[in-house]
């Protein structure tokens, strides 16, 4: 709900305590999925950075950027493709 929500302090917060940014619920659907969703473009940065695997499918058979791109959410596109060169240049590992 945080993720869906935009409460970028918050998931930050729950990152720090050991959340896991992958998990997800009955329809597969991830933290990203819903922050792309609602076009939360700090939510996707900090949840990519913290590790979270942009390539996860939900029960639509989407990753989270097909979820965007499906709502319109041109700016989150923009954002995970920044967020994703930035993790790799910080040595996280991004799938």
């Amino acid at each position: 709900m945080a993720a869906a929500n935009g409460h970028v302090d918050i998931v930050e917060y729950l990152i720090r305590n050991g959340v896991d940014v992958n998990a997800s619920n009955n329809e597969k659907n991830t933290p990203l999925h819903w922050a792309c969703l609602n076009g939360k473009k700090e939510v996707v940065k900090a949840l990519i950075l913290a590790g979270a695997t942009v390539s996860l499918l939900n029960s639509y058979e989407r990753t989270p950027m097909d979820e965007a791109v499906a709502r319109g959410e041109m700016q989150v596109v923009d954002a995970v493709s920044a967020a994703v060169a930035q993790a790799e240049l910080q040595g996280v590992s991004v799938n």
